[in-house]
């Protein structure tokens, strides 16, 4: 039930409706999108007592906001939330840590679910509001408030010093024999050219024998893909859905947050884990950030 408004008021950057994602449509080639860092809209939507995945926003810049309709308890990354009532405004300033932030409200932004998510798909001009980056003026519908508030620590999200974690695979064999250790034994720093679909990166060219004729198959947020020209590009949330450049490695799942937010001209430095090293990785993730739920 729609409880109210949140008027976007101006914006120093782009915004728009992120949530947990549509996983299960990749048949219909769509991808699972979800939040940049998910780490952040859990903590904003937890400390207004929204589940973990509820919409709100993801912005790149500084946003002014207005209630309408009701008082709205705001939560910045997960801060404690204030209350902006009916009528007042709130000034967000731009992210100060990582590349992106998130700003939740209680009840969630309740606009329209498009298969089975509420998030903006930009590729597809679907989802979110009318599958567009927000504008000033623009009124999103905010649902009924649901539950209390909880604070979890968001130390070390920020850390773009330790490595991200991957495992290789599965074409390593397709690259020259010092590729992965060069992948692993290399800094890479992040283009300003990466967005939601893929974060590229500068630095050493990985070498690889395919010429692009490898059959198109299934990709997953994470993936390191290497083109022609030996470039890394890192699959994101909103990442196409086949793909034939090959596969060096893939970043684990509780790694995509801390790299998602890391801004251009950032560091990047790898790690190689095993399997249990990265489901273990995961549970720990799940335990501090979704309030113990499972993995899905």
């Amino acid at each position: 039930m729609m409880a109210g408004w949140l008027e976007i008021v101006g914006m120093g950057g782009p915004a728009t409706v992120q949530d947990g994602g549509r996983p299960g449509q990749m048949h219909h080639g769509v991808p699972p999108g979800g939040a940049l860092v998910p780490e952040l809209l859990a903590l904003a939507n937890r400390a207004v007592g929204n589940t973990w995945d509820a919409a709100a926003l993801e912005c790149l810049g500084s946003l002014e906001l207005r209630a309408r309709g009701r008082p709205l308890r705001v939560s910045v990354d997960g801060r404690s939330a204030q209350v902006v009532s009916d009528g007042e405004s709130l000034r967000v300033p731009a992210p100060e840590h990582a590349s992106i932030r998130y700003v939740a409200v209680d009840g969630g932004l309740d606009v329209p679910e498009v298969l089975g998510g509420r998030g903006t798909l930009l590729v597809a001009r679907l989802g979110g509001h009318e599958g567009r980056v927000l504008r000033p003026g623009d009124s999103l519908p905010v649902g009924a408030p649901r539950g209390p508030s909880e604070q979890v620590d968001a130390e070390g999200i920020w850390d773009d010093t330790a490595p991200i974690r991957l495992m290789l695979g599965p074409d390593t064999e397709s690259f020259d024999a010092l590729m992965a250790a060069s992948l692993l034994g290399s800094s890479f720093t992040v283009s300003s050219a990466s967005d939601r679909v893929g974060m590229r990166l500068q630095g050493p060219a990985l070498a690889h024998g395919d010429e692009g004729a490898s059959t198109s198959r299934p990709m997953v947020r994470g993936a390191i893909q290497v083109t022609l020209s030996g470039e890394p590009i890192i699959l994101g949330p909103d990442h196409p859905t086949t793909g034939g450049y090959p596969l060096i490695a893939t970043v684990i799942r509780a790694d995509w947050g801390r790299l998602g937010a890391r801004r251009p001209g950032a560091t990047v430095e790898f790690h190689a884990v095993n399997p249990d090293e990265a489901r273990e990785a995961w549970r720990q993730h799940l335990r501090r950030f979704r309030g113990g739920a499972r993995a899905g």
